[in-house]
């Protein structure tokens, strides 16, 4: 099997992103399936697995991408600076860690030296950037020259897709456009099918308002904008459904019935989805030239440092990257040399008579 290679960041250093990383990457089987590649401060890493008392894994530092090799953990350094871990707080030292490991990552993966790519979790008030940080989705998607992307985030039950992601409520409803839907179910439907392998995916589409807006009582977005980009997405090729009432579509568990469903804001399709997947969940975004994936859950500071920080959804995270990567690849496979398309012809056959 060809093993993917997954560059993987280390996070805020005063959560327990390294935490989960340590306890994901000691065990041997991971190297059976991927060349794991870490990018971080060493003698951070090394704080860590003291904290734990984890002896795994060990590492060997390699320079440059081209040098990873199989069975084993790479770590390439993103900042080798002197930096006092603070666990549990949240400074801008650990965002300028944080960041550095981000930067340098991207930079292999621009190159398209990296199969997939798995980002632990920043405190995104930490991180100071000149053009200013909501998140790991903007920035990768910027950065990889992307026109636009997804946040998807599911489980073996469900997958939510966000129009809006972090930003303020007052700001929603004029982010809400027909335009903005229909590119975001386009993204959705391309990836559906491309890292999924579903041949005909089935989106639904969820209201702003409560009620969907009663017919106008309580807001006009629904018959306005989403209802007529339902409409035209479909027209386009894009199989989906709605709007529909976000409480009464999970309430009934409505979701069963789609492959994934785009909510308007974050909360209104996180909340339900945190409650059902807090554990295992995945975060990951849709659209972009390379896997990226990332646990569901934050830095977690009320935890860090105590190793109780479950893996299971970081550890999800990894398996799924691969699995995507192995899925675009035979997505693409069976696209390549398609028969070509021909009327049906009617043959004429007749019994020859002596």
């Amino acid at each position: 099997m060809n093993k993917p290679i997954i560059g993987i960041t280390q996070g805020d250093p005063n959560g327990v992103g390294l935490e989960v990383i340590i306890k994901t990457l000691q065990h041997s089987m991971i190297y059976d399936y991927c060349i794991p590649v870490l990018y971080a401060n060493p003698k951070t890493f090394a704080y860590h697995k003291k904290l734990l008392g984890i002896e795994q894994p060990a590492y060997v530092q390699v320079k440059d991408i081209s040098e990873v090799k199989g069975h084993q953990l790479n770590l390439i350094v993103s900042s080798n600076e002197a930096f006092e871990v603070q666990i549990g707080q949240a400074s801008e030292a650990a965002g300028k860690e944080a960041l550095a490991s981000i930067d340098r990552m991207l930079q292999d993966a621009k190159s398209g030296k990296l199969h997939g790519i798995l980002t632990a979790p920043v405190d995104k008030s930490s991180i100071k950037h000149p053009e200013g940080f909501t998140g790991h989705t903007g920035y990768i998607t910027k950065a990889l020259g992307a026109d636009n992307s997804l946040m998807v985030l599911y489980n073996d039950d469900i997958r939510v897709g966000l129009l809006t992601e972090h930003l303020a409520l007052a700001k929603v409803p004029q982010s809400i456009t027909k335009p903005a839907i229909i590119e975001k179910l386009k993204i959705a439907s391309d990836s559906l099918k491309k890292d999924f392998g579903i041949n005909k995916p089935k989106i639904a589409v969820l209201g702003l308002n409560p009620h969907n807006g009663d017919n106008g009582k309580m807001g006009v977005e629904e018959k306005d904008i989403i209802e007529p980009a339902v409409k035209e997405a479909n027209e386009q090729g894009v199989f989906c459904f709605g709007p529909y009432s976000a409480d009464g579509f999970f309430g009934m568990r409505n979701y069963h019935n789609f492959d994934l469903v785009l909510a308007m804001y974050h909360d209104q399709g996180l909340i339900p989805f945190k409650s059902m997947a807090f554990d295992d969940g995945i975060n990951y975004t849709a659209g972009l030239p390379v896997v990226r994936t990332s646990p569901d859950h934050g830095t977690a500071y009320d935890i860090a440092g105590k190793n109780c920080a479950s893996p299971l959804s970081f550890t999800n995270a990894l398996f799924e990257a691969i699995a995507l990567y192995h899925q675009r690849i035979e997505t693409g496979q069976l696209k390549e040399n398609p028969l070509g398309y021909s009327e049906f012809r009617r043959e004429r056959f007749r019994l020859e008579q002596a």
